[in-house]
């Protein structure tokens, strides 16, 4: 037989039940509990507690240093949270007027309608997690002061950002955004 017929009726079938999935849709059955016309309250999403739970200088060189940055996210609803990205500015507010000196995103927000290697974190409800990142950061020359700082482990940090995040699936309710800044 022909292999095309076998490839063809493979790709009908798989059109048809993504058919039926998307004719169909989620289907949520709400039970009344009185027979008043009350209309019934939609939750919202509490917001996640974010703390910083570490920065540090794990490696220095001459030529670079490492910094190692951890966040803590704790999720106060009952129901799963979808963390997507968490976006921040590190400053060191040490040796001049709170200049940034780097930044950086931890996962990654869907693209387009199909999103293959997703990078976002399911936090389950009333749970927490970390989130850890590494900063490398190369020895320009141009500002002693701050490498003074690095070496002698003196820096004083400064830390903003913002976390999106969805309630338990990308596609149920809107998305949520949560401002941070931390000083240490």
């Amino acid at each position: 037989m022909n292999p095309k017929i076998f490839v063809g009726a493979a790709v009908a079938a798989l059109a048809l039940i993504l058919g039926g999935i998307l004719l169909v849709g989620p289907t949520e059955t709400v039970s009344p509990q009185d027979d008043s016309s009350e209309t019934q309250i939609i939750e919202q999403a509490k917001p996640l507690e974010i703390k910083l739970d570490d920065i540090s200088i794990s490696k220095i060189s001459e030529r670079s240093v490492t910094i190692e940055i951890a966040f803590e996210i704790f999720n106060p609803n009952p129901r799963s949270v979808i963390v997507q990205t968490m976006d921040y500015q590190l400053f060191e507010t040490g040796y001049s007027e709170s200049e940034q000196i780097s930044g950086g995103q931890i996962g990654s927000r869907p693209q387009g309608m199909v999103e293959f290697g997703s990078n976002y974190y399911t936090l389950l409800g009333e749970n927490s997690i970390v989130l850890r990142d590494k900063i490398i950061l190369k020895n320009t020359g141009n500002t002693p002061d701050l490498w003074n700082d690095f070496e002698e482990n003196t820096a004083s940090w400064k830390v903003s950002g913002d976390v999106f995040y969805n309630l338990s699936s990308m596609t149920s309710g809107q998305e949520n955004k949560l401002h941070f800044e931390f000083t240490k």
